[in-house]
């Protein structure tokens, strides 16, 4: 009963934390793999504001990714740090 009514009490709640990662691979519907730091990876998805704007990802690029917490191989990419280089 306690978690209904804090559903209905109107706050919300951030249920999300950004962690750094290199773009490892590049997947159909806009959906990138991320490598995170310990061998994590994550399937993470670029927001519309920044598809609007045409950020184009590539491998080997760095990335601020915000993970979700109910399900901690979905993201989000929040923010393009560094471009990566072409071998």
């Amino acid at each position: 009963m306690g978690f209904v009514s804090a559903m209905n009490s109107g706050s919300v709640v951030s249920a999300e934390r950004t962690v750094e990662g290199l773009v490892a691979e590049l997947l159909p519907s806009a959906l990138v793999r991320i490598r995170l730091e310990g061998e994590h990876e994550v399937v993470a998805h670029l927001p519309s504001s920044q598809r609007a704007n045409f950020v184009r990802l590539r491998i080997g690029d760095r990335v601020r990714v915000a993970v979700s917490v109910q399900d901690r191989t979905r993201g989000r990419v929040v923010e393009l740090l560094t471009k990566g280089r072409m071998p």
